[in-house]
């Protein structure tokens, strides 16, 4: 028998403590620690909490930027690694599944980050994590591409777990890709953005995709977005002296939930710092899909046909020996180092 299960979740809307990792880890753990304690069974984090967004990108040219480039590399974490195990032992310590937003680090580029997406169960194991498929408009000038390998949807006993990030949950062969490996659940985290074009809603667009993204698929979509703080505003300031005339425009920020009929579940934040909550029933999926089931029988695979590559990519692929040759000398305690000795070491 069939048995979906219904619980309460999370949209954290906040603020990191700008471009602070451990500041900022603190200030998730606190905030797990909260929304646990409210009964949330999932906690949903912004875009690239850990530790901010590259908002430079949009204020000030390329060179002007570039030393707030360097900032960011150095607050950006390697995964896994101490920062992000912080949070999962958060996750472990109150028993919720985590997706959080964070600036990652290439372990062999330090120069190369991504936007990723990291999914922690309530074991305090990452069960995976989601690199942005392609950065936005002026984030190209920070994040590389993330590839397909990280295109997974996470079985779970809160259900099937997915997500994306900002931008890319307007492309819908990547949300398709979520909900052909059965997604219920969709985490889409966004960030605050103030310096979009004049007649552009930030707050509307967001929560226009995720109606989409739910309506079409039929799922639940947990909708997390960030804030700009005094705090982000006051360290661009020196720089671009209108920076708090650009960064505070209105409706920038939507957080909330979106249930399987497209509709807004509970009461979403708009711009202000704060947790969204709301109760999810995946029992709700079904009903909805004997109208439409986009993955099953409302669709026609054998006129469409949607091939996905996962596979990793890398920068080099090495041929090697299994083990690595040892430079040291044969014997070093008797002081013998004569060139065979040490010929022989590199056979």
């Amino acid at each position: 028998m069939l048995n979906l299960p219904a619980f309460k979740v999370a949209a954290v809307q906040a603020a990191p403590v700008f471009l602070d990792t451990q500041a900022t880890i603190d200030k998730a753990c606190a905030l797990i620690q909260e929304a646990a304690g409210n009964g949330a069974k999932l906690v949903a984090f912004p875009e690239v909490f850990v530790a901010g967004y590259p908002y430079w990108n949009w204020i000030m040219t390329p060179v002007e930027g570039s030393p707030w480039f360097d900032k960011l590399c150095r607050s950006a974490i390697e995964i896994p690694g101490p920062e992000i195990h912080r949070v999962a032992q958060a996750a472990k310590q109150h028993g919720v599944h985590v997706v959080i937003g964070v600036n990652e680090r290439s372990k062999t580029g330090i120069g190369t980050l991504y936007n990723t997406l990291v999914f922690i169960g309530p074991d305090g194991k990452l069960l995976g994590r989601h690199r942005k498929l392609i950065p936005t408009w002026a984030e190209k000038l920070t994040w590389a591409n993330g590839d397909g390998a990280s295109l997974r949807v996470y079985d779970t006993n809160i259900g099937k777990l997915g997500g994306l990030a900002c931008g890319e949950n307007t492309n819908t062969l990547a949300r398709f890709s979520l909900l052909a490996q059965g997604e219920l659940l969709h985490v889409a985290s966004y960030i605050s953005l103030p310096v979009a074009p004049p007649d552009y809603d930030m707050s509307e667009a967001i929560k226009v995709r995720a109606m989409a993204h739910s309506f079409e698929g039929k799922v639940y979509t947990v909708v997390s977005c960030s804030t700009i703080s005094q705090e982000i505003i006051d360290a661009f300031t020196p720089t671009i002296p209108n920076a708090a005339q650009m960064l505070k425009r209105k409706n920038s920020a939507f957080s909330g939930v979106i249930g399987p009929d497209g509709r807004v579940v509970g009461e979403p934040l708009i711009d202000k710092e704060g947790i969204v909550y709301a109760e999810v029933d995946l029992g709700k999926c079904i009903q909805p899909r004997q109208m439409h089931d986009i993955v099953g029988h409302y669709n026609r695979f054998d006129i469409f046909d949607l091939r996905v590559n996962r596979r990793t990519q890398q920068s080099a692929s090495f041929s090697d020996t299994s083990e690595s040759p040892s430079l040291d000398y044969d014997d070093e305690s008797s002081g013998n180092h004569s060139t065979d000795n040490l010929g022989n070491a590199l056979k």
